[in-house]
């Protein structure tokens, strides 16, 4: 024998018949706090610190990044 029961209800409300929490003001101050943060941090830094913070490994920078790209477009050789 086999039975098949569906309950139709919101997120909130299966939360609430289970006993659960309300998790979601404290999701949204930790959100608040990590919004503030990453725009402290980035509010902080120019765009060529961005990218070496992206790219540790290319030794010349935006500098180095723009070279290759007017190389690839002018046609000519990227002299290191």
């Amino acid at each position: 024998m086999k039975i098949t029961i569906n309950v139709d209800c919101t997120p909130e409300e299966a939360r609430a018949f289970m006993g659960l929490p309300d998790v979601a003001p404290i999701q949204e101050a930790m959100m608040d706090q990590m919004k503030a943060q990453m725009e402290k941090a980035t509010s902080a830094m120019d765009p060529e610190t961005m990218l070496k913070t992206l790219f540790p490994h290319q030794s010349e920078g935006l500098a180095g990044m723009q070279k290759a790209f007017w190389s690839q477009f002018s046609g000519t050789k990227n002299d290191k």
